[in-house]
């Protein structure tokens, strides 16, 4: 079992920027991927970034040169920093880690862009 809490949601004006945060417990040894996913209101959930333990990156083109994935494995953190966000960004962002055969989600973050 991993458990996921994210962080550092919330409302910020067009052209601002965030950074989420995802920190994982339980049997966090197991983890390969982590990463973040959103959806927006009547939208499907569509993946934004993934990293790899090692370090490899899977951003999404809506996001690219924006959002930048990183991650700390020594406190088992995922971060999400979000810059130049636009309003089309609003969306609820879910955390998620892979591991053999099992995807764990977080709860999820409500990220709000005002124009």
């Amino acid at each position: 079992q991993v458990q996921l809490v994210e962080s550092g949601g919330g409302l910020v004006q067009a052209g601002g920027s965030l950074r989420l945060s995802c920190a994982a417990s339980g049997s966090i040894f197991s983890i390969n991927v982590m990463g973040w996913y959103r959806q927006a209101p009547g939208k499907q959930r569509e993946l934004v970034a993934g990293i790899t333990s090692g370090g490899s990156t899977n951003v999404a083109d809506s996001v690219k040169g924006r959002f930048t994935i990183s991650r700390d494995n020594a406190k088992n953190t995922v971060f999400l920093q979000m810059n130049t966000l636009k309003g089309e960004d609003t969306a609820v962002y879910y955390c998620y880690a892979d591991l053999p055969r099992v995807r764990y989600w977080g709860q999820g973050t409500q990220v709000t862009v005002s124009s």
